[in-house]
């Protein structure tokens, strides 16, 4: 008995606007591979990328996050929005949430919550099913989701050619004007060590092959819970999101799951099921807790065809690991509150850089002394983290 409906009597509740960022700079794999000596192939065909995404000196999860943010309290307001969830795995702070910072660049109310969620890459779907269970409980107000990571590897290593950066927002409010989700979810967790960093670590340890064995698991583990709650066949889904550490990830995932269901792996089939959900990904590189929502976008943003009613699926992975298999339906209407425009723009007007001054940026870190420390200007995005003082990041726009 299938319940994928079984919310629409209390009202449809999901994304009613969807905006996302990324950096001022961008490395292309070709830069890469001429420094390393890698067949360039190896990227483009081996793991799907094509470029990564470099913050500015002066960007972080929070200049991002902000201007990914700016463009839906623009367009929205801020009424009704009385929670922020921040969902990150690269926290610039132990205690303090970064969408503290958010709150206050985008100038949202006193009386709000703020919190940041932590579960690797799979943190961005947490915050969506929070954000859902609290308009559930009062639908007359909206929740601003925001998921934003820069990706970092050691210099060198395996790796380095995944990097990224970008931060997805999502405003979630009843009657959405994007995406219902729907009931029910398929939920997996296993201890596993595929990725992690620890805390005196400024880049993450990974198993590589564990990792991808760790991620297979897990879609294996969500689609079944996901099927014993009552969820769609996998048949019904005109698309799926999937985690995109790098994209050819996705197509592993996939084929992984058909074989699951004793469906034919030809890759025609993966990649209509993949559609356009990678358009994105493979020019920004790994996005950590946006990637999945930057799938979406790019479905939304680069599919012709009238999307209208079809149901959308989502593999959330989070390393070490947490996983979550749902679904929603495309709004009708949808197309006339699309940010194309503004997504490809993101994309486009980063400045290309080689691989010598990717490499000052990437290595670039500011002082741990807690003294004064300002950073030059760099970003053309509408916020900047302007330096330190006294131990505190100081923001501002710019």
């Amino acid at each position: 008995m299938t319940n994928h409906g079984a919310n629409a009597a209390a009202g449809t509740i999901g994304i009613h606007d969807l905006s996302f960022a990324t950096t001022q700079f961008v490395l292309p794999h070709t830069e890469l591979a001429r420094y390393n000596g890698t067949d360039i192939g190896k990227y483009h065909i081996g793991i799907g990328q094509q470029a990564m995404s470099v913050p500015a000196v002066d960007e972080d999860i929070v200049t991002m996050a902000a201007a990914a943010a700016a463009p839906v309290i623009a367009r929205h307001g801020t009424d009704g929005i009385r929670t922020v969830v921040f969902a990150t795995e690269s926290s610039i702070d132990q205690a303090k949430a970064a969408g503290v910072y958010v709150h206050t660049l985008l100038g949202l109310p006193t009386s709000t919550r703020v919190v940041e969620l932590k579960q690797a890459c799979y943190a961005g779907t947490a915050a969506l099913q929070f954000a859902l269970g609290l308009v559930h409980r009062d639908p007359t107000q909206r929740i601003l989701v925001i998921a934003s990571d820069v990706s970092k590897y050691d210099a060198d290593s395996p790796g380095e050619a995944t990097q990224g950066a970008a931060a997805v927002a999502m405003l979630v409010s009843a009657d959405p004007a994007l995406l219902h989700i729907e009931e029910p979810s398929g939920l997996f967790t296993a201890d596993v060590m595929d990725f992690w960093r620890p805390n005196y670590r400024e880049t993450a340890l990974v198993d590589g092959q564990e990792s991808i064995s760790a991620y297979l698991q897990a879609v294996e583990g969500a689609w079944k819970d996901y099927g014993e709650q009552g969820g769609r066949a996998l048949g019904e889904f005109h698309a799926i999101c999937y985690h995109q550490p790098f994209t050819k990830m996705a197509h592993k995932a996939h084929r992984h799951l058909l074989r699951c269901c004793g469906e034919d792996t030809d890759e025609a089939v993966v990649d209509r099921v993949l559609g356009r959900t990678t358009a994105y990904n493979a020019v920004v590189g790994n996005s950590y807790t946006a990637s999945v929502y930057l799938g979406l976008a790019a479905l939304l943003d680069e599919t012709d065809e009238d999307l209208t009613g079809r149901p959308i699926g989502f593999l959330s992975y989070g390393s070490g690991s947490v996983a979550e298999f749902f679904a929603g339906t495309v709004v009708p209407g949808y197309h006339a509150h699309l940010r194309t425009a503004a997504h490809r723009e993101a994309v486009d007007r980063r400045q290309t850089v080689d691989y010598p001054a990717y490499r000052e940026l990437r290595d670039n870190s500011l002082p741990a002394d807690g003294g004064d420390h300002m950073l030059p200007a760099q970003t053309g995005g509408p916020y900047r983290l302007a330096g330190t003082s006294g131990h505190k990041r100081l923001y501002e726009p710019r």
